[in-house]
């Protein structure tokens, strides 16, 4: 059983049945950065709520290439995770802890029953759905209308704002990689923002200096 003091933040979401219930049926796992959470093809036996830390949600191609569609934070859930486990499909998407992680996982039997019996419970459900849907749309749109200078400049942007921090401790191939692009062009076009004077480069570090 976990302990409802873990749940704060959630309480502000939920009633007081469903806290119990988390309390109840929920298991508290903790992931270190990097650590996969989920992927793909993987059979989805519970839904995840992270309680703390970040978690990237990324596609693969055929040539075994990423994209990072979302990231999710304290308090969030997956809406692709909730969709597979509701059709009893596979996993279509790869979830990778960004930094130290602890994340409550619900049973899908418990989770289909809160969504036809509690209130609270299906609302956060419907506006997952909808925050992440609006993410995605976000991410269609910086791949379709957006240079790579300007995606990368946003990224560097939305990390700040996710993180309260203007330091961002990601190498040059991680970067890459959530970009689906290559560390050679990521370097490039990271020195040509310092030359700009929109961030400051140091070693596996990156100031944003300008928003």
């Amino acid at each position: 059983m976990i302990n409802q003091e873990f749940l704060a933040p959630f309480k502000y979401q939920f009633d007081e049945s469903i806290i119990k219930s988390i309390s109840q049926y929920g298991i508290i796992k903790h992931f270190r950065k990097d650590d996969i959470i989920m992927d793909i093809g993987q059979d989805l036996t519970h839904v995840p709520l992270l309680l703390k830390g970040n978690i990237k949600v990324l596609r693969e191609d055929l040539n075994g290439s990423e994209l990072l569609l979302y990231v999710l934070e304290s308090g969030d859930t997956c809406s692709m995770s909730l969709t597979c486990c509701m059709a009893k499909s596979s996993s279509k998407i790869r979830a990778v802890a960004d930094k130290d992680s602890s994340v409550i996982m619900i049973p899908n039997a418990q989770m289909t029953e809160w969504f036809h019996t509690n209130e609270s419970w299906r609302n956060f459900i419907l506006q997952s759905y909808q925050i992440r849907f609006n993410e995605m749309l976000e991410t269609i749109d910086t791949l379709a209308f957006m240079k790579m200078d300007e995606r990368l400049f946003k990224y560097l942007n939305d990390h700040v704002k996710l993180n309260a921090s203007e330091t961002i401790s990601k190498t040059h191939q991680e970067i890459a990689e959530d970009l689906n692009t290559s560390r050679v062009v990521i370097s490039r076009l990271l020195k040509q923002l310092e030359n700009e004077g929109k961030i400051i480069l140091s070693r596996n570090k990156i100031e944003v200096i300008a928003f």
